[in-house]
């Protein structure tokens, strides 16, 4: 019984002040979403008055594209050349993970060439060059937010500046470590960003079905019921029909074993308050402790697979919500652009809306002006990505150690059965820098 009373207060009541914190923000984005779609029904000419509202938190978000995407893709190449020295379970995984996540990506946009989410609605495009009309305070306002930050040669800089770092060895480690120091900082504004979130989701969702009545909350539905069904066959039939065939593992029980893990996952709509469970979970299983190591921490960085389908699909959204469909050519060099964008997307709240933002400047400027009515429901497909980049980086650890022979399939046996059940002691707080607490297990890339 004392044993039980000590097992892990300090994590749980640290579990909860984190909660408060991210729930308040979901909790007030829903109101949001809600009351907008009410204004905007109800008070047509006053929902549109509230694109501004909308326009300023895209702006906001466009701002922070050029140095998430600088300082991710620069750090994510360190962490990809240290991964890949770790002989072939760090060869493996890596290359697991550019397939995968190419593969979800091409979901994304599949299951959205079938749907044509957003088609309709028209809305009218975003024009950064248009002059005011009058020299208003909110013209005043909106132009005080910095644009035109250009995203493909910053995208180009980072990448030769990541490899020369790698060259530079030794010598370049201390400019890898302020480059870190200098994503917290930009990840922490965008944190800050996102707490207007609400705002924005207001005005943008109150403008939107203003301007289109009823069809638009029908298209937001339908997007947000297609990603859910989308990211729940990829679970059970891809990535359930790997593990299967590859571990003999069946994808139901691994989930059962991982119960605990999902409830945590959808009380926080983040993966990342997982991590430190996934990486004991995934030794208890039977997993050697090294290829847990090198897998988990790099995938949680590299393996997102529910973001990469997240993606595309609000991608298409977009596109055709302003009544400007993405051609062939254009969607497969969006594809292209996300497999090395989509890196940055990990673990903080809203790099998800930047990765897209990134990826429609890059392609059609014009669209950005779309991207409001993604913010009112991006919280409401945050679970399912949530959920789906924790079990694709689960399945993935399984099918490493499969690979290269570094699994016990009988405690694998004894662990999904039941027989062997996990030691929740083991996540107290003495523990909790063995499985998580120091920066060489961050998810967030380039910390090591």
């Amino acid at each position: 019984m004392a044993s039980q009373r000590g097992e892990s207060p300090a994590p749980a009541k640290a579990a909860r002040k984190g909660l408060d914190k991210s729930h308040y923000l979901y909790m007030a984005v829903i109101a949001a979403v809600i009351l907008g779609a009410l204004v905007g029904l109800l008070f047509p000419e006053v929902g549109k008055n509230l694109k501004p509202l909308g326009d300023g938190f895209i702006k906001l978000i466009k701002m922070m594209i050029a140095p998430i995407i600088f300082c991710t893709i620069v750090l994510g190449i360190g962490s990809i050349a240290k991964a890949a020295t770790v002989g072939k379970v760090g060869g493996l995984a890596l290359g697991y993970f550019v397939i995968m996540s190419t593969f979800a990506l091409a979901i994304g946009l599949v299951v959205g060439n079938i749907i044509h989410p957003g088609e309709g609605l028209k809305l009218s495009p975003y024009d950064p060059n248009k002059k005011a009309a009058t020299d208003s305070t909110v013209d005043f306002l909106l132009g005080i937010i910095p644009t035109d930050i250009p995203v493909l040669p910053t995208l180009l800089a980072a990448i030769l500046i990541g490899f020369a770092l790698q060259r530079m060895g030794t010598q370049g480690a201390p400019i890898l470590k302020a480059i870190g120091f200098a994503q917290a900082l930009v990840f922490r504004i965008l944190i800050m960003i996102m707490w207007l979130a609400p705002v924005g989701a207001f005005g943008a969702i109150a403008a939107v079905v203003g301007a289109t009545g009823f069809a638009a909350i029908v298209s937001m539905f339908t997007l947000m019921v297609a990603f859910y069904i989308t990211c729940a066959l990829f679970i059970v039939v891809i990535l359930g029909g790997l593990l299967q065939v590859v571990a003999g593992v069946n994808i139901f029980r691994l989930m059962r074993y991982l119960a605990r893990e999902y409830l945590l996952i959808f009380s926080t709509s983040s993966s990342e308050a997982a991590l430190p469970r996934l990486i004991a979970k995934m030794e208890h299983l039977g997993v050697s402790k090294p290829v847990v190591g090198v897998v988990v921490p790099t995938g949680y960085s590299f393996n997102l697979d529910g973001t990469a389908i997240y993606l595309t699909m609000a991608s298409l959204f977009v596109a055709n919500a302003m009544g400007t469909p993405l051609d062939l050519g254009a969607q497969i060099s969006l594809l292209i652009f996300m497999i090395i964008a989509s890196k940055g997307a990990a673990g903080v709240t809203g790099a998800g809306l930047a990765t897209l933002a990134a990826g429609l400047q890059a392609h059609r400027p014009e669209l950005l002006g779309g991207m409001g009515i993604i913010v009112g429901i991006d919280r409401f497909m945050s679970e399912a990505r949530a959920l789906t980049n924790f079990t694709g980086n689960a399945v993935a650890t399984v099918l490493v150690g499969t690979w290269v022979k570094e699994i016990d399939g009988e405690q694998v046996e004894r662990v999904l059965s039941g027989g062997l059940p996990f030691d929740e002691r083991t996540m107290a707080a003495g523990h909790a820098d063995r499985f998580g607490g120091s920066s060489e297990t961050k998810a967030v890339p380039a910390t090591a």
